[in-house]
């Protein structure tokens, strides 16, 4: 999507005090910022926020973490993922497996073209 993501991931391990959530909104945050400063063409400003703990905002205060702790919950997530870009208001493409970034291809075709991809069959 443009403005978003989704995906499922596994804890393999707690990281500290802070929630796996916390911990991916954090380091991704903080790599953002080092690739926009770098770059250097202004794009960060895109990004200044008032808080007076912070002076950038990457990703969306009530971001949403579900547990899923049954298969049943699982299913309905991927499969929602896979269609999420067949949403009228996103209309990105046609078929699941055409999105370029989507996972439905590992699932409908077996095409391998993510090597970090964990079939999330096999974790049930």
């Amino acid at each position: 999507m443009p403005n978003h993501l989704h995906f499922i991931w596994r804890v393999n391990e707690p990281n500290g005090k802070e929630s796996p959530h916390g911990s991916f909104m954090k380091y991704t945050a903080h790599t953002f910022q080092k690739m926009l400063r770098k770059e250097g063409n202004g794009k960060l400003n895109g990004y200044k926020t008032d808080a007076t703990n912070k002076k950038y905002e990457f990703w969306q205060l009530d971001s949403l973490a579900v547990p899923l702790f049954t298969k049943k919950v699982a299913v309905q997530k991927l499969k929602y993922i896979h269609r999420n870009p067949l949403a009228e208001h996103w209309q990105l493409v046609k078929d699941p497996c055409d999105y370029k970034y989507s996972s439905a291809r590992y699932y409908e075709l077996d095409e391998k073209n993510f090597p970090f991809l964990k079939d999330l069959w096999d974790e049930f």
